[in-house]
C-alpha cells in the first residue's frame, strides 16, 4: 500500500490526481473521503500506518518551526513504530538554507537520517507558480518585486508532482538518495515582465513588508519568510549555481516544463 499524506495541497492535489486509478493508494487527510484515512499530523493517535508499505508525506504546511518539527516527528515516529517500508519527503533545495523555512526540512531530513526507515528525500525548488504570486505585476503591469538582479531556479509543480509519482510508485532504487530537484532557467525580474509584455521595477524589503503587513493577509510568522524568500533570490543564492547535481531532469526522463511559461500561465489565470 502507497499511502499519501498532505494531499489537499496544491502538490498533493496532483500527486493524488496522477494515482487515481490505482487500488493500492490511500490518501491521509484530517478530513478524508471515500476510501481514504484520516491522518493529524497534530493528533499522534490518528497516525495508524498499519500495512503502509510506502508513505509519501509531503510536509506539513506553513507553521511556525517547532510546530512542523513536532508534526514531523509525530508521523516518522509513527512509521517506524508500523514497520512501514519506505519514507518519501518532499523537503527544500539544498540552495534554500537561507530561508527561514528551510530549518524545519532540514531537521526533518537529519532525523531521518537516523530513523530505521528506507527513506528518501525529494529537496524540491520554488514553484514557478509561488512565483507568479510573488512577483505578479501591478494593475499597470509593473513587477515591483524585491527581486533585484537575481534570479529564481523556479521549477513546474507538475514536474515535482511526476517525480514525487515515480520515487513513491517504485521506491526500492532511490533508497538513502537525496535528490535535488530545480529548474534548468533561471528567472529574473526582467524575464518576467517580458513574458508578460510589461516592465520590471524592483522596489525595497522595506516597502514589501509595510505592503504585506498593510494587506492583512499573511500570519506574523509569514511575513519573514516572504521576505527571506526575495532576499534570498536577490542575493543570488536561489539560481540553481548552488546545486551540483540537479537531478530533475534525469528523474523525468524528458526536459522539464518552461518554468517562464507556467509562471505567465498562472498569473494570467
Amino acid at each position: 500500500m502507497l499511502m499519501i499524506t498532505g494531499a489537499t495541497g496544491a502538490l498533493g492535489k496532483l500527486v493524488t490526481a496522477r494515482l487515481a486509478d490505482r487500488e493500492d493508494v490511500v490518501v491521509g487527510t484530517r478530513t478524508p473521503g471515500p476510501g481514504g484515512r484520516r491522518v493529524d499530523f497534530d493528533d499522534p493517535s490518528s497516525l495508524d500506518f498499519t500495512g503502509v508499505d510506502t508513505l509519501l508525506v509531503i510536509s506539513a504546511g506553513a507553521a511556525e518551526d517547532d510546530v512542523v518539527a513536532a508534526r514531523h516527528e509525530a508521523v516518522i515516529s509513527a512509521a517506524e513504530k508500523a514497520g512501514v517500508g519506505h519514507l518519501v519527503y518532499t523537503s527544500l533545495s539544498g540552495d534554500g538554507d537561507h530561508l527561514t523555512y528551510a530549518l524545519a526540512h532540514r531537521w526533518t531530513e537529519r532525523r531521518l537520517r537516523r530513523s530505521t526507515l528506507n527513506w528518501t528525500v525529494l529537496r524540491n525548488g520554488l514553484y514557478a507558480e509561488f512565483l507568479a504570486a510573488i512577483a505578479a505585476p501591478g494593475p499597470d503591469g509593473t513587477i515591483a518585486a524585491p527581486l533585484g538582479d537575481g534570479r529564481l531556479a523556479a521549477v513546474a509543480r507538475e514536474d515535482l508532482a511526476d517525480v514525487a509519482v515515480r520515487v513513491a510508485t517504485d521506491p526500492a532504487p532511490h533508497a538513502g538518495r537525496t535528490y535535488e530537484l530545480v529548474g534548468e532557467q533561471p528567472l529574473g525580474g526582467a524575464d518576467l515582465a517580458r513574458a508578460l509584455g510589461g516592465r520590471y521595477e524592483p522596489g525595497t524589503l522595506a516597502a514589501t513588508r509595510e505592503a504585506i503587513t498593510a494587506a492583512g493577509q499573511a500570519l506574523p510568522f509569514q511575513v519573514p519568510m516572504l521576505l527571506s524568500t526575495y532576499s534570498a533570490i536577490a542575493g543570488g543564492f536561489l539560481d540553481g549555481t548552488g546545486i551540483e547535481n540537479n537531478q530533475l531532469r534525469a528523474l523525468l526522463g524528458r526536459a522539464p516544463r518552461n518554468a517562464l511559461d507556467v509562471y505567465a500561465k498562472t498569473v494570467r489565470g
